[in-house]
């Protein structure tokens, strides 16, 4: 993995070469990646995208790539971390553009395709990177405010261009996602990442991910976690044998239901309810 050197908030990279000399890679930062001139491919997360001169890519920490040269290419490379929207130095849009632009840079539509840009999105697209080029030298880069609004334009200008091609903007917030598993825990099918990343318009290589920087948990183990609290509840207070609760839950079978659980609880489903009704029993004692 590569770090932003020095950990600086953002840095503008300006470079040539015939050939490309890092093998597949993330970093751990955000990147930009505007082709002022050349020809060749980009490798991001297993697609292969032909790039040329006035392509633009961008890239959220999770994403993976490399490029092969075909033809001398100029690279702007514009990184910056979670942190530079959110330095104080400019104005109250920083919140909101923070969130915008990392929802923005992982829109699956990027990791898919390259966007292709019209007139006279191409002419502002190219003055815009000219501008943060020529600015690049600057001392204290992360405090420009001109570079910050340049950046925010180019954000803008990939933010027209989906919605040109009539595509979503949705990556989920905490409640919608947290919702979508509550609704639908019953139905295991749609919570496979592969059906949730689908409702939400993620690509499912960066659902995953995703989830885990938002809720500080893998999305696996929350559903499973929520799912065995369920199944306690279930356990504890109705009458419900294991059947109807397996059959509730989406599970083949009571053995399906009881491996779960053991794996969870170290203990089985039996047992568990056996050890509530002994408890409850205890307490319903001290009350006569």
């Amino acid at each position: 993995m590569h770090t932003l050197k020095q950990f600086q908030p953002l840095v503008i990279d300006v470079f040539e070469r015939w050939t490309y000399e890092l093998p597949r890679h993330h970093h751990t930062y955000f990147e930009i990646i505007y082709i002022d001139w050349g020809k060749g491919m980009h490798c991001l997360n297993d697609v292969n995208i032909p790039y040329q001169s006035g392509d633009l890519f961008l890239l959220a920490p999770e994403d993976q790539h490399y490029f092969e040269i075909e033809q001398q290419t100029r690279f702007v490379f514009i990184k910056f971390t979670d942190d530079y929207f959110l330095t104080g130095k400019h104005d109250s849009l920083q919140e909101r553009a923070a969130s915008e632009a990392t929802r923005l840079i992982r829109h699956r539509l990027l990791k898919e395709q390259k966007l292709v840009f019209e007139d006279p999105q191409t002419s502002i697209l190219r003055r815009t990177i000219e501008n943060i080029v020529a600015y690049r030298q600057r001392p204290n880069l992360s405090d420009s405010a001109l570079i910050f609004y340049q950046i925010l334009s180019l954000l803008g200008l990939v933010r027209e261009r989906l919605t040109q091609l009539d595509t979503r903007l949705q990556t989920p917030a905490r409640e919608q996602l947290i919702s979508y598993v509550h609704e639908h825990i019953y139905w295991p099918e749609k919570l496979q990442v592969k059906a949730i990343a689908s409702h939400f318009n993620i690509a499912p290589s960066y659902f995953s991910g995703y989830f885990k920087r938002t809720f500080l948990t893998s999305y696996r183990c929350y559903v499973n976690t929520y799912r065995v609290t369920m199944i306690e509840k279930r356990l504890s207070y109705s009458q419900s044998t294991l059947k109807q609760i397996a059959h509730e839950f989406g599970f083949t079978d009571e053995s399906h239901l009881s491996n779960f659980f053991k794996a969870q609880r170290k203990l089985s489903p039996a047992h568990y309810r056996r050890q509530q009704n002994r408890t409850q029993e205890r307490v319903d004692a001290l009350h006569v």
